[in-house]
């Protein structure tokens, strides 16, 4: 499989497409106004505590407060564990506390930041968390041989670390008094020696330092410590990618990317290349057109038939439809080709679109049971490449599969798209018909409230145009009911669904 990373950089955003055999997978979008804040460390201050919500608001100088759960409190969690009982939020902060923070969510829609005490900061190989003395290994380092080596290697590094069973690869270890700080070994470290992971510890433990002389003259809301933007932060993160090129269409950001990759990952720098052509990076394999078709509704699949992609404040929801696949064989046979084809073009929407949180599809109905495990299976197999943490449900007696998977940023069509002003976000609008009945309506309220002598209808070029034709015979029964004068004028600025009765 060939495996290819094609960069796009202007001065306003910086664009990252994942392409495999050709085909675009996965697209990262940073725009220089609205950069994630992932990663980030803020001295916040806690402006509100919701003993409800066993949550508290704290101010990190964004314009929405930033959320932080108990359960994300490491003191809280330390305290909960030494007495045996659960800790709640008004014993673990207070309004006007200073917090040191962590940001794990980017703000979604209405939604502020999510943030957590337990703090993690990452290099090439390993990720230091400053106030534990654990030491987890990446679950994604399968060999039981090769965990045991890393794990001998760094405790022979920092003997003071203490081993746990879990992976800690959600970051949480709880914090121990006296700590020096705890790490985990990230996948990238596999078959690495013990020059490069020590020189990964000294880097950290100079980083978080640094951050330490930062945060004795800092005042709150601030950030202290800002992650890397995309372009290097992909060059640090990618760990067993098998990209054969990583192509830059920016002289000056392959100067950077290069000199970045050197010193950190010299594994990849002969797979870097300078892109000069006159046509544009994300043209090559129509990586623009393929960007262009994530944000439809519909999804075309190669057989006939298609998806129907919805996003909603609580869920997605993907339909799968046979539409103008007819088959050969007989209907259940039609059905499973039609599913197996869907699951893999759902995956790859899973990633090219970014869709997070609870993921409904609703399977065409199959009959015979291995049917639906091999369709199952599929979706799974196809769901392996994905590097979010991903949960499948079996399918229920409704022929429905739940999917969950870990959302940290906006999906693509939040961070490329903006509500409609004109239906607002239903996805429809009031039909000519249905305003023009409005119009009369609201001409019957007006003349039994006032005396006019004429009345004035404003309206979109549509509306007026339905009123005058085939509308025509009620306006006139109207006015004969009513018995003044309308007149009708068109305004080009008007949606269709706005009007106004003007009186004379």
């Amino acid at each position: 499989m060939s495996e290819e990373i094609l960069v796009n950089v202007t001065p306003q955003e910086t664009r990252v497409a994942f392409i495999e055999n050709g085909v675009l997978q996965e697209v990262l979008i940073e725009r220089a106004r609205r950069r994630g804040i992932v990663g980030n460390l803020y001295l916040g201050r806690v402006s509100r505590v919701l003993p409800g919500m066993g949550a508290a608001f704290v101010d990190i100088g964004l314009a929405r407060a930033a959320f932080l759960h108990v359960s994300d409190i490491a003191e809280a969690d330390a305290r909960a564990a030494a007495t045996g009982s659960e800790i709640t939020i008004e014993q673990a902060v207070h309004e006007g506390q200073q917090i040191l923070v962590q940001v794990t969510k980017d703000p979604l829609g209405t939604k502020g930041a999510r943030l957590s005490t337990y703090i993690s900061i990452p290099s090439r190989y390993l990720v230091f968390m400053p106030r534990s003395n654990a030491l987890g290994i990446s679950q994604r380092i399968e060999h039981e041989e090769e965990r045991r080596r890393l794990r001998d290697l760094m405790l022979a590094i920092e003997p003071g670390l203490s081993p746990t069973t879990a992976s800690l690869d959600d970051g949480k270890a709880a914090p121990a008094a006296g700590a020096r700080g705890g790490f985990i070994v990230r996948t990238a470290a596999e078959g690495v020696g013990r020059e490069d992971v020590a020189a990964d510890m000294a880097f950290l433990r100079r980083l978080w330092q640094s951050i330490e002389e930062r945060l004795k003259q800092a005042t709150p809301p601030t950030i202290v410590y800002e992650d890397l933007p995309l372009i290097l932060r992909l060059i640090r993160d990618l760990s067993t990618t098998k990209a054969e090129k990583i192509r830059i269409d920016s002289r000056e950001t392959f100067g950077k990317v290069k000199s970045f990759a050197e010193e950190l990952v010299p594994s990849l720098v002969p797979r870097l290349e300078h892109y000069p052509g006159e046509r544009p990076i994300l043209d090559l394999y129509s990586t623009e057109d393929e960007i262009q078709r994530a944000l439809q509704r519909k999804v075309e699949l190669k057989s006939g038939g298609h998806l129907v992609l919805d996003q909603t404040e609580a869920m997605t929801t993907i339909d799968v439809n046979t539409g103008g696949f007819v088959g050969h064989r007989n209907l259940e046979e039609t059905i499973f080709k039609t599913n197996l084809e869907a699951a893999q073009a759902i995956a790859r929407q899973l990633r090219l679109r970014n869709l997070g949180g609870i993921i409904i599809v609703d399977f065409i109905d199959m009959l015979e049971e291995e049917h639906r495990r091999q369709v199952l299976r599929a979706l799974e197999k196809s769901l392996e490449r994905d590097h979010s943490k991903i949960s499948i449900s079996e399918v229920t007696s409704l022929g429905l599969v739940q999917i969950t998977r870990k959302r940290t940023r906006e999906s693509l069509e939040h961070v490329l798209c903006e509500t409609c002003p004109t239906c607002a976000g239903r996805g429809s609008i009031k039909s000519a018909e249905t305003v023009c009945y409005e119009i009369f309506r609201e001409i019957l309220r007006e003349q039994r409230q006032f005396d006019a002598q004429k009345l004035l209808v404003v309206a979109s070029q549509t509306v007026v145009d339905m009123l005058l034709d085939e509308e025509s015979t009620s306006v006139a029964e109207l006015e004969e009911f009513i018995g003044i004068p309308i007149r009708f004028q068109v305004e080009t600025s008007y949606t269709q669904e706005q009007y106004d009765v003007v009186l004379l």
